[in-house]
C-alpha cells in the first residue's frame, strides 16, 4: 500500500511542491486558519477547528487542495493584506494582465462551521483563472463522496462534514472526486466562490456580499488603531494575527501548524495547534499594554477557567476549548522538507512553574484596567496558592525541557505576585508579596552566578536569554546590577547580527543547532528599554522586527544566514512580544512603564 503524499499516489498529491515558510499566508477567523500558498493554493487548513484533521494537507506532503490561480502560468506573484485584518488580496501579474483574489475565512466564525471567501478579479486585461477543489476530512482519508449539484451549488460529504460551493456552477467531478473549472473574467470583473464546510446541513444562501461585509465589519471592530505605537501598522498586524488564532471561547492556538521544523532532520517538529497558557498570558499581558481590548477578557477568561478547574494540576497546554491535548502520533505524509507529520504534544503532562507566574500577570494586568470579575480573582488567588506549594519543585520551564530548578521559571513567580499584590488589595496581598520575597531571596542564593548575573538554573551557569522577560517585568529594581550584567552577557554569548538565540547547545556554534529565537529579540529590545537604554532597545526592536517573509507573519525562530523562517508559523507569542514592545516604545522615552517596571 502506498503512502499518501508519496510519487506513487499521484491521485491524492498535491501537483506542487512546497513553498519556503516566508512566502506562506494566513486567513484565520479564529476556530481554525488556512495557510495559502503563492500559487492561490490553500495549503493548510483543519475543520471544523484548529485540533481536528486537515481537510486541504498540501503543507506536509497529503492530499487535499483548493486552487484558485491565473490559467497563464508565467506570471509573478505578490500579495497584501488590507491593514488591521487577515484579509489577504493575492496578486499574479501575468504575460497579459493583472489577476488578484481577495480572500478571507468569514466572521464572525461558528465553531462548527468555516467559510472560505475567495474572490477574483481581472484588474488589467482578460483573466483565465483555473479553480480545482478536492476537500478531504480526517488528514485526507476521507475523499469527498455524494457529489452533486443543484440549486446553484455543488453539495458534497467528506467525512462528518458537510460541503456547499457556490461561484462554479460550470465546475465537473475529476478521476479524484474533486472539482475542477475556467473562470473567464473580463477586465474589471470581480467573481466570489464560496466555500462552506459544516458538521451539520446548511440551508441558509451563501450570499457573498453580505458575508463579506460582515466579516469587514468583524475586523473594523476587532483591531485597534495603534497610531500611538512605534509600529502602527505592524502592531495592527499583530492585533489581526492574535485575534485569528483566538476562538470565541478565548482559547488561543501558539501556531496554525504542525510539524514544521525548527532545524532540517532534528526531530524538533511539535504539533502548535494548541492553546499554551503561557503563549495566552503574553497575548494578554501585551494587549493590556496598549488597552483593555477584548483579546485580553477571552485571554483572562481562558486561563481563569483552565485554573478553576485544575488548580495547582495546571496543564501548561490545552484544546482551544480547554480539553487536554491528544498523545503524540504520526501521519502517513512525507512531512514539509526536513520536517516530519506528528500530531499531538507530550507538552501537556508536564509541571512548568513559569505559566503559574505568567498567569499571575495576567491577572495583575486586567486589575489594572478594572476589568478582573470575581470569577477570575478567585483564579489568582488560586494560582498564588499553587505557587506557594510547589515553587520549591524542580520543574520542566518555558523550553519545555528536563525537570531543573529554572531560574526563569522562578523569576516569572516572582513578577507575578509583587504585580497582583500591588492591583488587588486582599488581606492575602501581605503574604503574596512576602512569599515573593522568600523566592527572589533562595533564587538568588542559589542562581546567581559568582559574577553577578543570573545562569539559567542552579546546576547550569551558562547563560538563557528567557531570563530577559521576568528581568524587564520587574523580578528586580532596573537599577539592579544583575540585570545589566545579564543582558550583557546574554548580548555577548547569544546574539549574532542583532539576533539573538536562546541558550546555547553545547559546543556547537549559534545557529548550527537552531534559528535566533524570534521572542528573545523583543524581550532583549524589553530588557534595554527598562534600563533606560532607548536608542538600543529601539534597534533590537527593529532587528527582530525585520525577520518576516513578504506577509509579515513571524514564525517561531530566523536562520541568520539563509534568511529564512524556521518553525511553525505564525507563531503567536512573536506576535505578541512585538505588540508589547510597540506600544511600550510608542510612549517616547520619558514614558513611565505602568507594569512591573
Amino acid at each position: 500500500m502506498t503512502r499518501p503524499g508519496t510519487a506513487d499516489d499521484a491521485a491524492a498529491t498535491p501537483a506542487d511542491g512546497p513553498w519556503t515558510l516566508r512566502d506562506y499566508a494566513l486567513i484565520a477567523d479564529g476556530e481554525r486558519g488556512a495557510l495559502i500558498d503563492p500559487r492561490g493554493g490553500i495549503a493548510w487548513l483543519c475543520a471544523p477547528a484548529w485540533h481536528h484533521g486537515a481537510v486541504f494537507s498540501g503543507l506536509l506532503g497529503g492530499p487535499g487542495h483548493y486552487r484558485v490561480r491565473p490559467a497563464d502560468r508565467w506570471n509573478v506573484w505578490g500579495g497584501y493584506y488590507e491593514d488591521g485584518t487577515l484579509i489577504r488580496v493575492g496578486r499574479w501579474v501575468t504575460a497579459d494582465g493583472i489577476v488578484s483574489c481577495r480572500q478571507a475565512l468569514a466572521v464572525p466564525a461558528d465553531a462548527g462551521r468555516v467559510v472560505l471567501l475567495r474572490q477574483v478579479r481581472a484588474v488589467r486585461g482578460t483573466a483565465l483563472v483555473d479553480v480545482d477543489l478536492d476537500v478531504r476530512a480526517d488528514y485526507g482519508r476521507r475523499p469527498m463522496t455524494e457529489v452533486r449539484h443543484g440549486d446553484g451549488a455543488w453539495r458534497a460529504r467528506t467525512g462528518p462534514l458537510h460541503v456547499r460551493f457556490t461561484g462554479a456552477e460550470d465546475a465537473r467531478p475529476g478521476a479524484d472526486g474533486g472539482l475542477r473549472t475556467r473562470l473567464r473574467l473580463p477586465e474589471g470583473g470581480a467573481h466570489d466562490l464560496v466555500l462552506e464546510m459544516a458538521t451539520e446541513p446548511q440551508g441558509a444562501p451563501l450570499d457573498p456580499r453580505a458575508l463579506w461585509d460582515a466579516t469587514e465589519r468583524w475586523w473594523k471592530q476587532a483591531v485597534p488603531d495603534c497610531s500611538d505605537t512605534a509600529a502602527p501598522r505592524d502592531t495592527r498586524m499583530a492585533y489581526a494575527v492574535l485575534n485569528g488564532l483566538t476562538s470565541a471561547d478565548g482559547g488561543m492556538v501558539a501556531a496554525a501548524t504542525t510539524s514544521l521544523p525548527e532545524r532540517a532532520d532534528t526531530g524538533r517538529d511539535y504539533d502548535y495547534r494548541y492553546a499554551w497558557v503561557r503563549d495566552q498570558c503574553y497575548a494578554g499581558i501585551a494587549v493590556a499594554t496598549h488597552g483593555p481590548h477584548p483579546l485580553l477578557d477571552r485571554a483572562v477568561r481562558f486561563v481563569a477557567d483552565r485554573v478553576l478547574e485544575d488548580g495547582a494540576a495546571l496543564r501548561p497546554a490545552y484544546t482551544v476549548d480547554g480539553s487536554p491535548l491528544p498523545p503524540e502520533r504520526d501521519l502517513p505524509f512525507v512531512g514539509y522538507p526536513g520536517g516530519g507529520d506528528r500530531t499531538g504534544n507530550r507538552a501537556g503532562r508536564q509541571f512548568q512553574l513559569d505559566v503559574f507566574g505568567e498567569a499571575l500577570q495576567l491577572f495583575a494586568a486586567a486589575a489594572r484596567h478594572g476589568v478582573l470579575d470575581g470569577r477570575a480573582a478567585e483564579a489568582a488567588a488560586l494560582a498564588a496558592e499553587a505557587v506557594a506549594d510547589r515553587w520549591t519543585r524542580p520543574d520542566a520551564g518555558l523550553w519545555e525541557l528536563e525537570d531543573r530548578w529554572w531560574t526563569h521559571s522562578r523569576l516569572c513567580c516572582v513578577v507575578g505576585l509583587r504585580d497582583l499584590s500591588r492591583q488587588l488589595r486582599t488581606p492575602a496581598s501581605a503574604d503574596w508579596s512576602r512569599l515573593a520575597d522568600r523566592i527572589l531571596d533562595a533564587t538568588r542564593a542559589r542562581c546567581v552566578h559568582p559574577d553577578g548575573h543570573w545562569q539559567r538554573a542552579d546546576d547550569d551557569p551558562g547563560p538563557e536569554a528567557a531570563l530577559l522577560l521576568p528581568l524587564a517585568r520587574g523580578a528586580v529594581p532596573r537599577t539592579d546590577p544583575a540585570l545589566a550584567l545579564t543582558r550583557s552577557q546574554v548580548a555577548r554569548r547569544l546574539a549574532r547580527d542583532g539576533y539573538v538565540y536562546r541558550f546555547e547547545h553545547g559546543d556547537e556554534p549559534l545557529g548550527d543547532a537552531e534559528g535566533a529565537f524570534l521572542l528573545c529579540g523583543f524581550t532583549m529590545a524589553l530588557a534595554a528599554h527598562a534600563q533606560g537604554l532607548h536608542t538600543e532597545a529601539a534597534r533590537w526592536f527593529e532587528r527582530t522586527r525585520s525577520a518576516c517573509g513578504p506577509t509579515g507573519l513571524f514564525a517561531e525562530e530566523y536562520d541568520v544566514a539563509q534568511r529564512q523562517l524556521r518553525g511553525n508559523l505564525p507563531q503567536a507569542f512573536v506576535h505578541a512580544l512585538l505588540l508589547e514592545c510597540s506600544a511600550r516604545f510608542g510612549r517616547g522615552p520619558d514614558a513611565i512603564p505602568s507594569v512591573g517596571w
